[in-house]
């Protein structure tokens, strides 16, 4: 590891400033190359804006108007006339897909999946072609994700494609036709076959499976030709590949792949938004490139062409590249960078002739200077299992014996990367050093390392949280009496299993969103979801319909040792919230509170698994820096909170 020089202390820099709303986010080019869209704050919210390429924001036109909850996922459709987004109420997760005329931007945006109460969207993706219309996967049937076709214009959706049972998806070819299918079994097996354009018979390629693949094959797409199919796959190896099945003959070839490096599929989780696994072509769909896991992340190129783009894109920042995407004819572009210190720099770039003009930070009132780097450490787990994290140390105070912030990731089938983490900035700017690690059963760090968390719910995976504390303490960094926990989701789940089954070890902890009951949580997650479950909970946790299963979930769930909680606790929670329900929270807070033991808790109406209203993740920080301030104090022991 090493230790960055840590200068004079920076500005006190407020909540606010961390957790606003960018400025501006998200950008991408019309797919004629005119224009750019972005997102922006406007009404309180995140909402669209659309400007031409060389102008300012100044003279962009703001073209929806949500008031309620921001905007996250949106794009292009062909005719550069519109524009779709995604949108739920409150937090619920039950996505709708709107259109946004451009040619009318004051008339409020259509919605072209009215779909009833209990069904969403799941996917949203543009059909090159077929102009005009995207392709959608949404459950109008309750258990069912069938895929439709609608013509953005006239809002008509035609069935494109019914699911014929549980778990099984179809991969459609550049023109739409299906290609391949994917089938999850009931053991966990995923089979991939493919379909006969004329029978509409499958043949069997192939066979992957089980707990090795967490989150089913990531990703999945079909070659421009049709006569592939690309996956992220292990074959012999520990390292996640990007690997080609032939569509003829099932055989398997490597596309990219990096020694000790594994395929960084977390971008496939929330596409659109995370920097995506793999770079393709948006008109073509032709492959650019593949993001690798590492101390930073790797970009490997895959295409000649892009190669060239790539290096000139690449001198713009020193950051890694982050979100791509270019107009119809490959030449104008728009790239954003991550980067620890100076978030989604966005940049237009025209190959065509060379000119490149610098569109926007992100976060243009944080001077880069003010913020601490993130470095990259590496430690070895009590039984030999290497482990790899990040730490974030205060600017301007020496790394010794400071009160430190052990920030646990959710999924837990996730991991923490380099990039910009407005919580760790926020915990540094106030004296705190901040240790994130990929705990065994966090994705990106080989085969060998995921499977390592089977069985390990509030066993080793928590172990290795802990083992991570002490090579903290061991190198001086941190002070033995002054360690908290967090973490949202998993992270809440492991920040409650911390507090429970190691209750002197943490002197402060906050809880957002977590799971203190595995088997009830199992139970309340969307009924169209179980068949989906079988690489994950089942085999990571256990069936709670089996009643010796359901018991060790009991024992290794949180709320079976609330009486053991002696921590000052923080919990946070989104009322609408469909994977973790609120009454989880309101249990262990009913629990303490009879007992005396010191609880804060925050509810928010108008969200669901995580809050993405700016005033309520702001509410959240402000109470977080108070716990802390109370119970870890700051680097010198004082209170940091502030008037």
């Amino acid at each position: 590891m090493t230790i960055a020089d840590h200068g004079s202390r920076p500005r006190r820099i407020e909540a606010e400033e961390f957790f606003a709303d960018p400025a501006f986010s998200n950008p991408t080019i019309s797919p004629d190359g005119t224009r750019v869209a972005y997102l922006a704050p406007a009404n309180g919210r995140r909402n669209i804006w659309v400007r031409g390429l060389d102008e300012d924001h100044e003279e962009a036109r703001c073209v929806t108007h949500e008031t309620r909850r921001g905007i996250t996922t949106y794009f292009w459709v062909d005719d550069p006339r519109w524009l779709v987004y995604l949108q739920d109420t409150d937090g619920n997760e039950e996505w709708h897909l709107y259109r946004v005329d451009l040619e009318a931007p004051n008339v409020p945006a259509l919605d072209l999946t009215p779909l009833p109460p209990g069904s969403r969207v799941f996917v949203a993706e543009p059909l090159p072609s077929h102009p005009g219309n995207v392709l959608v996967t949404m459950n109008e049937r309750p258990m069912a994700l069938d895929v439709f076709r609608i013509d953005v214009a006239t809002g008509e959706t035609t069935l494109h494609h019914e699911q014929s049972e549980p778990a099984a998806g179809v991969l459609l070819d550049h023109d739409g036709e299906p290609a391949f299918s994917s089938r999850l079994t009931g053991d966990g097996t995923i089979e991939f076959s493919a379909i006969d354009p004329v029978s509409g018979e499958h043949r069997l390629l192939t066979r992957m499976g089980g707990a090795d693949y967490p989150l089913e094959v990531q990703p999945q797409l079909v070659t421009p030709d049709g006569t592939g199919l690309v996956v992220g796959a292990y074959l012999d190896s520990d390292d996640l590949q990007l690997v080609r099945i032939d569509r003829e003959t099932g055989s398997t070839s490597v596309i990219a792949a990096q020694e000790g490096r594994s395929l960084d599929i977390i971008g496939c989780m929330v596409p659109g938004v995370l920097p995506p696994t793999v770079f393709t072509h948006h008109r073509t769909g032709e492959i650019l490139a593949a993001r690798f896991v590492g101390r930073r992340p790797h970009i490997e190129v895959l295409d000649e062409h892009f190669a060239e783009v790539h290096a000139e894109l690449s001198a713009l920042s020193d950051g890694i590249l982050g979100t791509l995407s270019s107009d119809d004819s490959g030449q104008r572009w728009i790239a954003t960078f991550v980067h620890d210190r100076d978030p989604a720099v966005a940049w237009f770039y025209d190959h065509a002739t060379g000119r490149s003009r610098r569109l926007f930070r992100s976060l243009p009132h944080l001077d880069p200077a003010d913020l601490a780097p993130m470095e990259a450490v590496e430690f070895t787990a009590r039984d030999g299992l290497p482990l790899h994290g990040f730490l974030t140390l205060p600017v301007g105070i020496a790394p010794k014996m400071l009160p430190l912030v052990l920030v646990v990731h959710g999924g837990p089938w996730m991991h923490d990367t380099w990039n910009y983490s407005p919580q760790a900035q926020f915990l540094a700017n106030r004296g705190y050093a901040v240790l994130q690690v990929n705990f065994r059963g966090s994705t990106g760090y080989g085969r060998r390392h995921t499977v390592a968390g089977i069985g390990e719910f509030a066993g080793a995976m928590q172990d290795d949280l802990l083992d991570a504390v002490s090579w903290a303490i061991d190198q001086g960094i941190a002070d033995p009496h002054r360690i908290g926990i967090m973490g949202a989701s998993y992270g809440g789940y492991a920040t409650l299993a911390g507090v429970t089954t190691t209750p002197d070890r943490f002197a402060a902890a906050v809880d957002f969103v977590g799971i203190a009951d595995l088997a009830s949580f199992m139970r309340h997650l969307p009924p169209f979801s179980r068949p989906y479950m079988m690489n994950n909970w089942f085999a990571y946790v256990g069936d709670p319909e089996d009643p010796a299963q359901e018991a060790d979930m009991l024992a290794r769930s949180p709320i079976s040792r609330v009486d053991d909680i002696t921590t000052p606790l923080l919990i946070a929670h989104g009322a609408n919230d469909a994977r973790v329900m609120r009454a989880e929270s309101d249990r262990i807070v009913a629990s303490l509170r009879d007992r005396g033991v010191p609880v804060e808790y925050l509810v928010a109406d108008d969200e669901g698994h995580g809050f993405s209203n700016p005033e309520n993740e702001i509410r959240l920080q402000r109470a977080i820096e108070k716990h802390f301030a109370e119970h870890l104090g700051g680097a010198d022991g004082s209170d940091t909170s502030g008037p």
